[in-house]
């Protein structure tokens, strides 16, 4: 959904305490916040327009099926990954026998993630994401702490030719 919802479960007996209080429309002319759960936890007007995305994107997530999506998204990763595996000086990383999400992460020789992601945007428009992806400790047990590393991400609405496309741009 978009960015700024979500939601939590939480066991019942466990007792939250909210990181920011202010007014609520519950309760407007209190001078303290609310003690009651949900109102508790929430500071302010909801993101009624969020919610509104993520509800949609959760009936969409429910019509076209978990299984289907999943399904999609790793033959196209399987694809790619099939497309860039035996060419010379790109490295692979990452267990590909194993269950896994559809992500293939690599290094073309010694080139810096950052600009192999600028060149494949500038030059075949493919986003992929170049750096450090939040995983420090990661990249030190890969050696490519200085590197990085370029990261493709595959989704149910990519398409076979984008995959193959983006094999063919790394070759």
């Amino acid at each position: 959904g978009p960015q700024g919802t979500g939601g939590i479960c939480v066991k019942e007996g466990i007792e939250i305490r909210p990181f920011k209080v202010g007014g609520s429309g519950v309760q407007s002319y209190s001078r303290t916040h609310p003690a009651e759960y949900p109102t508790r936890l929430e500071a302010g007007t909801l993101n009624g327009h969020g919610i509104a995305g993520l509800s949609a994107a959760l009936d969409y997530l429910n019509g076209v099926g978990l299984d289907v999506i999943r399904e999609r998204e790793e033959r196209l990763m399987r694809r790619f990954y099939a497309g860039v595996t035996a060419i010379p000086g790109v490295t692979v990383f990452g267990d590909f026998e194993a269950p896994r999400t559809a992500v293939v992460t690599l290094n073309i020789r010694d080139y810096d993630s950052a600009r192999v992601a600028d060149w494949l945007y500038e030059d075949y428009g493919i986003a992929v994401r170049g750096g450090a992806h939040c995983a420090p400790l990661m990249h030190e047990a890969l050696g490519t702490r200085e590197q990085g590393a370029v990261r493709f991400s595959f989704s149910y609405f990519n398409t076979e030719a984008e995959a193959d496309e983006a094999a063919a741009a790394v070759r």
